[in-house]
C-alpha cells in the first residue's frame, strides 16, 4: 500500500544535498509542505533561492566537506549536488570526479556507518545509457555513458548500489528537465529554445534528430516525493523517470507552435539518442501531471511578466567559469 501526503506526520531530518539548485529549490518547499523537517548543503554556487521555514536549515557548505555531525538525526538523503552537464564537467574533470563520485562515496558511508539513515535518494541520470537503437530503453540494459559527465553518474551509481545490502537506495534516472524554478537553467533543452524564442525571435538547433526524454520540474520533484513517502515499498534499484520521448526538433517546433520564431539548425558532436521507458516507476503508482507543453507556457508567461530575464546564474558553465574553486 503507497502512503498518502495527507497521511503524513512530523518525521525526523530529509538531508537534501544541492537543495538551492534547479530541482532542490522546487523540491524543499515541497518537503515542508508535507511536514517534513529539512537540512539542506548546498554551496550556493548559483545563489540561495530558498526561504526562510521554521523547519528548514540551510548549511552553506561544499559536499566534499560533509561529516558524521552533518548527518545527525537524518533520517533519509536525496542526493541532488553535482557538477551538472557535459560543458561544465569538461572544465575541470578532477573536480567533477571529486564532487559527482567521491563525495557521493563519502557521504553514503558515513551514511550507513552511523546506522540511521534508512534510505539513500540519489539524483543519476538518464543519459547514462548514451546512444541506443531499442526503442524503449529500460533499467536492465548496459551503461555505455560517452561523455566525462555521464560517466561521473554511471560510476557514483556503482558506488551507492554496493551498500544497497546495508541500507534502502534508489536511483532516479531522470531525463531533461524543463519548467520553470526559483534557481532557473538556461541551458537545458526545452528552457532555452523557449527563451531563445521569446527573446530573439530566432531558435537555434544542434543536430536536431537526436531524440531525448523530458520530464517536467513539477513531476520530478514528485517523483522524489513518491520515494520519500514509500520508501519501505520500493525496491532499492535504478528507476526512469521520463515520460515525453521527443527529438529535438520536435521540441523547437512544439515552441515555434506557441511564440512566432525562426528555427536555425547547426551541426551537433552530440550524438546521444534514446527512448526511455518508465514503466518500472509507473507500476508503483506514480502518475505524471505535466507536459513539455506546460513547461513552454510556464516559461512564456514568466517572461512575459518580466519574472524570467537571463543572466549567468542560469547558465551553469558561465557560472563555473566565473569561481574560484
Amino acid at each position: 500500500m503507497f502512503i498518502k501526503r495527507e497521511d503524513l506526520k512530523m518525521s525526523k531530518i530529509i538531508l537534501v544535498t544541492g537543495g538551492c539548485g534547479y530541482v532542490g529549490s522546487k523540491l524543499v518547499p515541497q518537503l515542508l509542505a508535507d511536514r517534513h523537517q529539512v537540512r539542506v548543503i548546498d554551496t550556493q554556487w548559483f545563489g540561495k533561492n530558498l526561504e526562510c521555514h521554521k523547519n528548514l536549515e540551510i548549511i552553506k557548505k561544499d559536499t566534499r566537506q560533509i561529516n558524521v555531525q552533518d548527518l545527525q538525526d537524518v533520517e533519509k538523503i536525496i542526493h541532488l549536488a553535482n557538477i551538472a552537464n557535459d560543458p561544465a564537467v569538461d572544465l575541470d574533470q578532477v573536480l567533477s570526479w571529486e564532487v559527482n563520485v567521491l563525495a557521493t562515496q563519502n557521504l553514503i558511508d558515513l551514511a550507513v556507518r552511523g546506522g540511521k539513515v534508512t534510505q539513500f535518494i540519489y539524483a543519476s541520470s538518464g543519459s547514462v545509457y548514451g546512444v541506443k537503437d531499442e526503442n524503449q530503453v529500460t533499467e536492465d540494459l548496459t551503461l555505455v555513458p560517452i561523455s566525462a559527465y555521464n560517466k561521473t553518474k554511471m560510476v557514483a551509481e556503482r558506488v551507492v548500489h554496493s551498500y544497497a545490502d546495508k541500507i534502502k537506495v534508489h536511483s532516479i534516472r531522470p531525463a531533461t528537465v524543463c519548467g520553470m524554478s526559483p534557481r532557473m537553467r538556461l541551458d537545458v533543452a526545452v528552457n532555452i529554445l523557449t527563451f531563445q524564442a521569446l527573446d530573439t525571435g530566432k531558435i537555434k538547433v544542434f543536430g536536431g534528430n537526436q531524440t531525448r526524454p523530458n520530464i517536467h520540474i513539477d513531476d520530478m520533484v514528485e517523483v522524489y516525493q513518491h520515494f520519500v513517502q514509500n520508501s519501505v515499498n520500493l525496491e532499492s534499484g535504478a528507476y526512469n523517470a521520463g515520460f515525453e520521448n521527443i527529438s529535438i526538433m520536435d521540441i523547437a517546433h512544439m515552441v515555434q507552435g506557441i511564440i512566432p520564431c525562426e528555427i536555425e539548425v547547426e551541426g551537433s558532436n552530440d550524438p546521444r539518442s534514446y527512448r526511455q521507458s518508465s514503466k518500472k516507476l509507473l507500476d508503483t503508482e506514480f502518475t505524471p501531471k505535466k507536459m513539455v507543453i506546460d513547461a513552454i507556457y510556464d516559461i512564456k508567461e514568466s517572461y512575459e511578466c518580466r519574472m524570467l530575464v537571463d543572466c549567468d546564474q542560469y547558465h551553469t558553465i558561465k557560472t563555473m567559469r566565473g569561481l574560484t574553486l
